[in-house]
C-alpha cells in the first residue's frame, strides 16, 4: 500500500473540475427540472409551475437523510471515520507482516495534507501504529464504527471504498492487502460477491482514469477503455440506456460531497469521494459518446 497523496487529492493539485460541479448542482435539483418539463409539454406553463412544485419535494425527500443529521450526530461521524481509518490503515500496511518506510511516509504525508493540529496529528500516528500492532482486533475497531454508522449503508460503503482506494493508491493490491479488506467487507455486512464487484469498479475506475491521463490511442485501446469504463460504472455493456443512467446517477448521489458533509464526513474522504465521482463520470462520458456515435 503506497498512499500518494497528490493522486488521492488531485483536486486539490490540478483544481475543481468544472464538469463535475455542473453535474452536482444539476443532480442536486434534477426532480425539479424533470418535474418542470413534464409538467411543461403536456400542460403548458401552468404544467411547469406545478411539476416544478412536485418534483421540488422529490429532492427535498432526496436528501432527507442527510438534513435529518444533527451536529451532535455528524460530529459522531466524524469521529467514528477518523478512529476507524487510521488503525485499519495501519493493519492493511501490516498485511505482508512488515510497516515499510515508504508506507510510513505515506502515512504521515496523508496526515500532513489533512492539516491536523498536532494534537490530532499525534493521536491519527498513535492510531496507526495500533493497527499495526495489532492492539485491537479488525472487529473491534469496526464494531466501534457501527455504533454510529451502522444504520447507515452508503456510510458503511464508503468506508470500504476510501480504504481500498489507499490500499491501491499505487495501482497494486497484493493478496494479503485484499483478504484484509476482504474481511472488513464482511464484518461491515458485505457478501463475497458484492466485496468482489465493489473492489472490480473501484479497480476499473482506477484504471480507466489513468489511462485517460496517459492519453494512450489505438482502436484496441478504445476498446479496452470502454470496457473498463463499464466495470467502472458496475454494469455490463448489454445495459438499456436508462438502466445506465441510472447506475450513473446512483454513484454519484453515493459520492455526492454535499450529502458527505451534511452526514459529517470528514473532508479527507471527501476528497477521495470526488475524485471517484470524477472517474465516474469521465467513464459516463466515454459510454454516452460511444453509444451516440453508433446510434
Amino acid at each position: 500500500m503506497r498512499v500518494t497523496v497528490c493522486k488521492l487529492f488531485r483536486s486539490n493539485c490540478w483544481g475543481p473540475s468544472k464538469t463535475v460541479k455542473v453535474e452536482y448542482v444539476s443532480y442536486m435539483y434534477i426532480g425539479t427540472v424533470i418535474g418542470a418539463l413534464i409538467g411543461f409539454f403536456t400542460l403548458g406553463p401552468p404544467g411547469a409551475l406545478f411539476g416544478g412544485v412536485a418534483g421540488h419535494f422529490f429532492d427535498k425527500g432526496r436528501m432527507k437523510v442527510a438534513a435529518s443529521f444533527t451536529p451532535e450526530a455528524r460530529k459522531a461521524v466524524e469521529q467514528a471515520f477518523f478512529n476507524t481509518v487510521f488503525p485499519l490503515m495501519g493493519v492493511i500496511a501490516k498485511a505482508d507482516g512488515r510497516v515499510c518506510e515508504d508506507e510510513i511516509g505515506n502515512t504521515e504525508q496523508l496526515i500532513a495534507a489533512m492539516r491536523l493540529d498536532s494534537d490530532a496529528r499525534s493521536q491519527a500516528i498513535r492510531l496507526f501504529q495500533s493497527g499495526s500492532k495489532g492492539e485491537q482486533s479488525v472487529d473491534a475497531i469496526l464494531d466501534a464504527f457501527l455504533v454510529d454508522c451502522g444504520q447507515y449503508r452508503d456510510l458503511k460503503q464508503l468506508l470500504l471504498v476510501y480504504l481500498i482506494t489507499l490500499a491501491y493508491a499505487d495501482g497494486t493490491l497484493d493478496q494479503a492487502e485484499e483478504n484484509i479488506l476482504a474481511s472488513i467487507a464482511t464484518r461491515l455486512g458485505y457478501s463475497s460477491f458484492a466485496f468482489n464487484h465493489l473492489l472490480g469498479m473501484v479497480k476499473a475506475q482506477f484504471h480507466f482514469d489513468n489511462r485517460q491521463r496517459s492519453g494512450s490511442g489505438g482502436r484496441a485501446s478504445s476498446q479496452s477503455d470502454l470496457s473498463t469504463a463499464y466495470t467502472a460504472l458496475g454494469v455490463e455493456p448489454s445495459v438499456s440506456d436508462s438502466e445506465l443512467k441510472r447506475a450513473y446517477r446512483k454513484l454519484m448521489s453515493e459520492y455526492h460531497p454535499d450529502k458527505l458533509a451534511g452526514q459529517g464526513v470528514p473532508e479527507h474522504v471527501i476528497k477521495v469521494a470526488t475524485e471517484k465521482s470524477q472517474e465516474i463520470q469521465s467513464a459516463y462520458e466515454m459510454i454516452k459518446k460511444q453509444r451516440k456515435s453508433q446510434s
